[in-house]
């Protein structure tokens, strides 16, 4: 599908003069990307409305189409995460958002290339690292994407008041599913497919994780496109980009997750068992 949405290049060209007398470059253009954001927030849901979102058994078939094209197969090798990307925004256009953690932003930055101004949604449980609330302001500035919290029902006080004070250590499922699942499966009730940042090599359970696939629980198509990265390809682009990055990841935290749940690896161990340290448990729920 195509869409006809306003050239964010365009308006992120604009000179400094545009914006006054003596406003430095930088500024210039974090006032130019804001307009543009604006404006296309304000024209994606015309484009939207220009087709209905399509049914389960629809979007179904586009993942097997997805599937046939994408995948690796006899003769074929696996896309690349560019091709991945291209592909979906072809396929979803405007009912496509990307998930982020606001560990890094290389998948928000790759898919905006292609896509500028995608809805980047970032699960606000209200237990995270300020450096992790840092980045997202970061994100907000630095790249060509809109910034959507997604955010619980209850405040962390109205879930103390009603379940008692850290349940995120007498039952880290619940406070998961609550904090981070149940919001994240509203928010995507108005898209079609979401891109996420799993990958490959981050853990056992992950270690097969397709291109393409239908996410059931979420009744969305579920799209990776950096799967087969490593960490050291990620951190690469990063720096190649100069991309803002979570300060975390610098300080022993290689996954980062909410401040209560997340440690520190041990070393020689896979760097997502820092999460629920000391649980049987490396998942909140999103991805399984």
């Amino acid at each position: 599908m195509t869409t006809t949405e306003p050239a964010s290049a365009v308006a992120l060209a604009a000179p400094a003069s545009a914006f006054g007398a003596g406003v430095n470059p930088r500024l210039a253009r974090v006032r130019a990307r804001a307009a543009a954001r604006e404006s296309i927030r304000a024209a994606r849901p015309i484009a939207r409305s220009r087709r209905r979102r399509r049914t389960a058994e629809e979007l179904r078939a586009v993942v097997e189409r997805g599937q046939a094209q994408l995948h690796a197969s006899s003769g074929n090798r696996e896309a690349d995460a560019h091709a991945v990307i291209a592909w979906a925004v072809r396929e979803f256009g405007p009912f496509m958002a990307v998930a982020s953690s606001m560990q890094d932003t290389v998948l928000s930055h790759l898919v905006a290339e292609q896509f500028p101004f995608v809805d980047v949604l970032f699960g606000d449980t209200g237990y995270h690292f300020a450096e992790t609330l840092g980045t997202r302001g970061a994100v907000e500035i630095e790249l060509d994407v809109t910034v959507i919290d997604v955010r619980p029902e209850l405040t962390v006080a109205e879930q103390d008041a009603r379940y008692g004070p850290r349940l995120h250590d007498r039952d880290p499922e619940a406070c998961c599913a609550m904090r981070k699942v149940a919001p994240m499966q509203k928010a995507l009730a108005g898209y079609e497919a979401w891109a996420t940042g799993v990958r490959r090599s981050e853990t056992a359970a992950r270690a097969n994780a397709p291109l393409v696939s239908w996410d059931e629980r979420n009744g969305v198509v579920k799209i990776n496109p950096i799967a087969a990265w490593t960490d050291d390809e990620v951190a690469e682009y990063a720096a190649r980009h100069g991309l803002v990055v979570n300060p975390l990841l610098a300080d022993g935290y290689p996954s980062v997750g909410c401040e209560p749940c997340t440690a520190r690896p041990l070393p020689g161990q896979d760097a997502r068992s820092g999460r629920w340290a000391g649980l049987d448990k490396d998942e909140c729920g999103l991805h399984v």
